[in-house]
């Protein structure tokens, strides 16, 4: 979906778009822009006499509102999200949030009932196998028997460990532990990034698009990092077992 362009700054002279051309711009119908309105994911439109006028800065959160329903976000966790952002943010900076939030998203899990998961994975599916690829966070039961939420773009990974033949509660173990190590790291990494690599890109003055490209680029580089650093870690501990393997004392 493209990025609707908006100007660095807007003032309340740039409102200049009625409820029906706002509609027109945007894609949405009026009665969508009231009721989002009158939750406050807009902002009231400029008053002159009887006419309400809309903006740039209207056009950059109705953007960012599609933005995240398309990423499943439910219209409560769209408020909270708009919430965080400030009141006098500009044009340019609620358009900056989109472009930064689309590339670390998760692709939205698919629906697949377990014929199609056999299908997709290539192999037969045990009840096993399943229970592993639950324990895994690749696969999620739903109501519906034999219908599952599937993480499509883990799910090759996934086979690849089914293949390993690893113990149930070894993966829940090693699942606990990414989770709860890669969540310290997304937290501050997220700090580094609002702190100094955000207000850098903000600097540039760059257009959206070409912010998106560099966020795009970002996401890889610091998960390849991630990779190297923990390679070099596994090589690290690996010397010192070793090295404790050769200097304990030998039992008598």
């Amino acid at each position: 979906m493209p990025l609707s362009p908006v100007p660095a700054d807007s003032s309340p002279s740039e409102a200049t778009l009625t409820v029906d051309e706002l509609s027109a711009r945007v894609g949405m119908t009026v009665r969508t822009l009231r009721f989002y309105a009158g939750r406050g994911l807009i902002p009231p439109p400029v008053r002159r006499g009887r006419v309400g006028y809309y903006g740039p800065e209207h056009i950059a959160r109705l953007d960012l509102v599609r933005e995240l329903q398309a990423h499943g976000f439910t219209l409560s966790a769209i408020e909270g999200y708009l919430d965080r952002i400030p009141k006098d943010a500009t044009p340019q900076d609620i358009a900056l949030h989109r472009t930064l939030l689309t590339p670390w998203m998760r692709d939205l899990p698919e629906t697949l009932d377990r014929t199609a998961l056999v299908r997709r994975t290539g192999r037969e599916l045990s009840d096993d196998d399943i229970e592993m690829l639950v324990a895994l966070g690749v696969v999620e039961p739903t109501p519906d028997e034999d219908v599952f939420q599937v993480a499509t773009a883990h799910l090759s990974l996934g086979v690849e460990l089914l293949d390993l033949d690893l113990p149930v509660d070894a993966v829940l173990d090693i699942t606990r532990i990414f989770h709860e190590h890669g969540r310290a790291l997304a937290e501050e990494l997220t700090d580094v990034f609002r702190a100094k690599v955000w207000p850098h890109y903000r600097a540039s003055g760059g257009p959206p698009e070409h912010i998106q490209q560099l966020v795009e680029r970002f996401k890889p580089v610091t998960i390849q990092g991630l990779v190297l650093a923990y390679e070099r870690a596994v090589g690290e501990t690996q010397r010192d077992t070793i090295r404790r393997t050769r200097t304990k004392p030998p039992r008598r």
